[in-house]
C-alpha cells in the first residue's frame, strides 16, 4: 500500500510544502515513486512522519530529529518511551500552568495579592516571554483569564458592593447549614456549592465542574484561602471542597 503527496498531508494535518521541504533535506524521503515520477509513501514512511511530528511538536530542530532517527544503534520502541516521557512532562507543565491561572482567577475575585514569586513561579527557570506564542495557542485556561479580567474591568462600584454582599449571604447561609450538621455530600450543602460555582460564573468566568472541583482542592491546600473559608465558619473550607466534590460527581456521572 502507498500513498500519494497530498494523501499524507491529509493524514498527518502537515501541508504538501512540508512534506517536500523533509525530501529535500533528506528528513523523509518517499519510499517510492509513481510512473509519472511522483511521490509515493509507505507505511514505514509514515511511521517515521509519526515520529518526526512527535519531536518537532517537542520543539527539536530538524536536523536533530534526524540524527535521533538516522541513529542505527536506536531502538523504535527507545523512541516511544522517549518521547511518552518527553509529553508527559510536558502535560506536567501545562497542567501546572492550568493550576496557577485559576489560581491567579480566584485571587483576583477575592481580593488575595499574590507574592511576585507566587506569580512567577509556575515558569521555574524560563523566560515565559520565551513560550508566550505557544501558551497562548495551547492554553485554553487563558481565555477564561482573560475573560475574568475583561468583566473585573467594567464593574462599578456598585457591582463590587452587590457582589460582596452576596458573598456575605452566602456565608452566613454556609454558616447556618454547617451549625445545622447538614454533611457535605448532603442536598442543602451541594446546593450550596452549585451556587457557589454560579456565583463565580457570572461575575467571572466560565467555570465548569471540573474546574470548580480544582478550586475545593486549593481551598484547603492554599492557607491564604482556607483563612478567608474559615473566617465565616471553622472548617468551612474542607466542607465545601467535599461540597464541591460531591456536587460535580453527580452531575459529570
Amino acid at each position: 500500500m502507498s500513498y500519494s503527496v497530498g494523501q499524507v498531508a491529509g493524514f498527518a494535518g502537515v501541508t504538501v510544502r512540508t512534506l517536500h521541504h523533509y525530501d529535500e533535506i533528506g528528513l523523509l524521503v518517499p519510499n517510492g515513486r509513481s510512473h509519472a515520477g511522483y511521490r509515493r509513501y509507505s507505511d514505514a514512511d509514515l511511521d517515521r512522519l509519526q515520529q518526526i511530528l512527535f519531536y518537532r511538536e517537542l520543539g527539536f530542530p530538524l536536523d536533530e530529529v534526524a540524527a535521533l532517527l538516522d541513529d542505527p544503534k536506536a531502538d523504535p520502541r527507545a523512541h516511544l518511551r522517549r518521547q511518552h516521557e518527553l509529553l508527559t512532562a510536558r502535560i506536567e507543565k501545562l497542567q501546572k500552568m492550568a493550576a496557577a491561572v485559576e489560581h491567579a482567577m480566584e485571587a483576583r475575585k477575592m481580593g488575595i495579592n499574590l507574592t511576585p514569586e507566587e506569580k512567577f513561579e509556575v515558569f521555574g527557570d524560563k523566560d515565559p516571554e520565551e513560550h508566550a506564542e505557544e501558551a497562548e495557542r495551547r492554553w485554553g485556561g487563558t481565555e477564561a483569564y482573560a475573560e475574568s479580567q475583561r468583566r473585573a474591568a467594567g464593574y462599578s462600584k456598585e457591582d463590587w458592593q452587590r457582589m460582596q454582599a452576596e458573598v456575605a449571604s452566602w456565608g452566613e447561609r454556609y454558616d447556618t447549614l454547617m451549625e445545622a450538621g447538614e454533611p457535605a455530600t448532603g442536598e442543602r450543602a451541594m446546593a450550596m456549592a452549585m451556587e457557589h460555582r454560579r456565583h463565580i460564573t457570572q461575575w467571572f468566568y466560565e467555570c465548569p465542574y471540573e474546574m470548580h472541583r480544582g478550586l475545593g482542592e486549593m481551598y484547603v491546600s492554599d492557607e491564604r484561602f482556607k483563612e478567608f473559608y474559615d473566617s465565616m465558619r471553622p472548617g468551612l473550607a474542607e466542607h465545601l471542597r467535599d461540597a464541591i466534590t460531591a456536587n460535580a460527581a453527580r452531575h459529570e456521572a
